[in-house]
This record gives C-alpha cells, sequence and structure tokens, in this order.
C-alpha cells in the first residue's frame, strides 16, 4: 500500500486530504510542521509527500532541500503562494509538482497517482543500459545520471522526464505526450512544467546550458533527445 505523508498546518484541510487518501486506499500520515514533518518522513519513509510551503516553523523549500538530502521520493507542493518566483524556487529546491490552492481533490489525486507511477516506473528491458554523450551519461539501470565522473542529483520527475528522451534518441517527443506520462491527464495545458524541467535538466546535465546538444527543444512540438 502506497503511504502519503501530509506536512500541513490547517486541520481542516488535513482532515479532507486524510479521508481522501484513507478511502482511496493510500495510507497517511500526517505532521503540522516542518520538524514533524521531517521527523515522519525519517522514520515512515513515505512513497510520496505532500507539502506545504507556509509551515509555522520554517518555509517549506527548506523542508525540501533536507528531504533531497537523503532521498528522491516525489514531494507535491501544495500552496496559496500562486507567483511563478515562489513555484520555480520550489522546483529548484527538488519538488515535483505544485498545485496551488484552492485545488480540485480529484486533480491532486491524479497528480499523486502520476506521482507513484513515476516512482515506480521501470526502466527498459531492451536496448543500450547506459546511454552515453559528450557531456554526460544516463545508466537507466541503476537510474543514475553523471556529469564529468560525478553523479548528478535529479528528482523522480526530472529523472522521469529525461528517461523518455533518451530511450528515444533522435526522435521527436511531443509536448502532451511529455506531459500525460510524467504528470498525468490533468496537466495537458501545462507546458510552462516542461520548460522548466528541461531547464533545470540542461543546467544539470549540459556543458553549456544556453546552448544545448543534446536536449532539443522543438519550438511549439516537443523535444528531442541528440546522444
Amino acid at each position: 500500500m502506497t503511504r502519503v505523508l501530509v506536512v500541513e498546518d490547517d486541520p481542516q484541510l488535513v482532515r479532507a486530504l486524510v479521508i481522501n487518501l484513507r478511502a482511496r486506499r493510500y495510507e497517511a500520515d500526517a505532521a503540522p510542521d516542518g520538524v514533524t514533518g521531517l521527523r515522519l518522513a525519517a522514520a515512515h519513509r513515505p512513497d510520496v509527500v505532500i507539502l506545504d510551503l507556509g509551515l509555522p516553523d520554517m518555509d517549506g523549500a527548506t523542508v525540501i532541500e533536507a528531504l533531497r538530502g537523503w532521498t528522491r521520493l516525489p514531494i507535491l507542493v501544495l500552496s496559496a503562494r500562486d507567483a511563478s518566483a515562489e513555484k520555480v524556487a520550489a522546483l529548484d529546491a527538488g519538488a515535483d509538482d505544485y498545485i496551488t490552492k484552492p485545488f480540485s481533490m480529484d486533480e491532486l489525486l491524479a497528480r499523486l497517482r502520476a506521482a507513484v507511477r513515476r516512482k515506480e516506473v521501470a526502466p527498459p528491458e531492451s536496448g543500450t543500459a547506459v546511454v552515453e554523450t559528450d557531456a554526460f551519461s544516463v545508466d537507466l539501470m541503476a537510474k543514475k545520471a553523471a556529469k564529468g565522473g560525478q553523479d548528478v542529483r535529479l528528482t523522480p520527475t526530472e529523472w522521469h522526464l529525461l528517461e523518455i528522451l533518451v530511450t528515444h534518441p533522435g526522435r521527436l517527443v511531443g509536448q502532451q505526450q511529455l506531459l500525460r506520462e510524467v504528470w498525468g491527464a490533468y496537466s495537458s495545458r501545462k507546458t510552462n512544467y516542461l520548460r522548466v524541467y528541461m531547464a533545470q535538466l540542461r543546467r544539470k546535465l549540459e556543458a553549456d546550458p544556453s546552448r544545448p546538444r543534446h536536449l532539443i527543444t522543438e519550438p511549439g512540438m516537443g523535444y528531442r533527445f541528440e546522444p
């Protein structure tokens, strides 16, 4: 059974989330602040974290950074902060998705299912297990990327996006296909997600992120991996 940790200080929202999660056969734990959330994450090892940014004891971005110090579990941010800078900061800290309050419970659950699928996705059974470029390498079996001989830390969402692209070398992968596979059916219009995550992958992997050689944008259509 999938275990979800909700880190949120609004008791009414926590109650609604826990009831909906348990009704759909998720295990659900809740924490009212960042310190408790980090303690429960270490003790219970959840499969997914749903995290509010406006916690009473610390900023949610600090919680994300602390979690990313030891785990790649999916982190879904749930916040009333809707400014682009806030979203980018949370994603840069290591969040995998950002849902703005008020939100639809159906959409949240769809995003949660997509996060679980990304976490559980298996590498291809056939083909090359290690993809090499002149800037970075991708080990599909170990689910690792390296640049200059050093491991590169990727979030589950970054990894899933990269995995789809490198397993289709030279082929255009459309925006809608990527959105469906990585974020789920409710994200068909969120092409800004792709721009943000592709920029992060280029920053982490390309030799010159401003002039990428391997992670290529096809304007208005999608993205292509060139080995």
